[in-house]
């Protein structure tokens, strides 16, 4: 029963933030359930289910986008590009949809297409480190390691910002983690997967690194 009501909760709350930010028309409650299934699906890693589930969503931009990914990871790089290319048409703003579809060329050996495509992702926004990683990559390809270096080492330079985004989450999920001890020791396993990824960021000694394994080491022995 609490199952459904989050699902319910979930599904009215992606509702009001499509209609929100979307001047499209919203999606209707069994698009949305179809998309919030598909998306559990791509958690665990089921991209077959993913793109099966959606086979028949068109108009739905953020579903196009999940299917498109799910193509991708599939490998099949054909539909995996027209329905990153159909997201695109229907929302030129997809950031999401571009960047894919930029590695989507890359991995088909459109090297020019996907480095007019990263560098236009780049302009828009020059501290993603996904278009970063992408576009060290194309220059390795093209033999400019020069390039590479300074590509990733911008990259590195922005990760240390999204390890300490991570460092907050994962604070908040330990702080509000309250209640029967299930729901704590939920809490606790989040908030060090949180921990586990921002310090897979840091490799090297830093003030922050040492933040993430101190909370780290808190919780675990916490919960000994």
């Amino acid at each position: 029963m609490k199952s459904k009501v989050i699902s319910a909760l979930f599904i009215f709350i992606y509702a009001m933030m499509f209609v929100l930010v979307s001047c499209s028309k919203s999606p209707d409650v069994q698009t949305i359930r179809t998309f919030v299934r598909a998306s559990d699906a791509y958690a665990l890693g089921r991209f077959t289910e993913v793109t099966e589930i959606l086979q028949r969503e068109n108009k739905f931009v953020p579903a196009l986008i999940l299917r498109g990914k799910a193509e991708y990871f599939s490998g099949d790089l054909e539909k995996a590009e027209k329905t990153c290319r159909r997201a695109i048409k229907l929302r030129p703003s997809s950031y999401e949809a571009s960047l894919y579809l930029a590695r989507i060329l890359r991995d088909s050996g459109n090297y020019a297409a996907a480095q007019a495509a990263t560098e236009s992702l780049l302009a828009d926004n020059p501290q993603d480190i996904r278009a970063l990683r992408l576009a060290a990559e194309l220059a390795f390809d093209a033999g400019r390691f020069d390039e590479t270096v300074i590509l990733l080492d911008r990259a590195a330079e922005f990760s240390a910002e999204s390890a300490l985004v991570l460092l907050d989450r994962a604070r908040l999920r330990w702080i509000l983690g309250t209640g029967d001890e299930a729901a704590s020791h939920a809490a606790a396993y989040a908030a060090l997967e949180d921990l586990s990824r921002a310090r897979a960021m840091l490799p090297w000694d830093t003030p922050l690194l040492r933040s993430i394994l101190n909370l780290e080491n808190t919780i675990k022995e916490l919960m000994l």
